[in-house]
């Protein structure tokens, strides 16, 4: 394995890994795409989206 792609794998890996750091402290904070069917911590947004026929509640 050659010096640049050692560089170019160690400058993936950690762009990977602030990725999933953001999306866990986003998940944490309660700013998930997803709803997870925690009305407290959406602020009723998944009511909303079920009052305009938009929402699919899942199982």
């Amino acid at each position: 394995m050659t010096f640049g792609t050692f560089f170019v794998l160690m400058i993936l890996a950690a762009v990977v890994a602030l990725v999933i750091r953001s999306m866990v402290r986003d998940k944490k904070a309660g700013k998930s795409l997803q709803c997870g069917m925690n009305c407290s911590k959406c602020n009723g947004h998944c009511a909303q989206m079920a009052q305009k026929g938009q929402f699919k509640k899942q199982i």
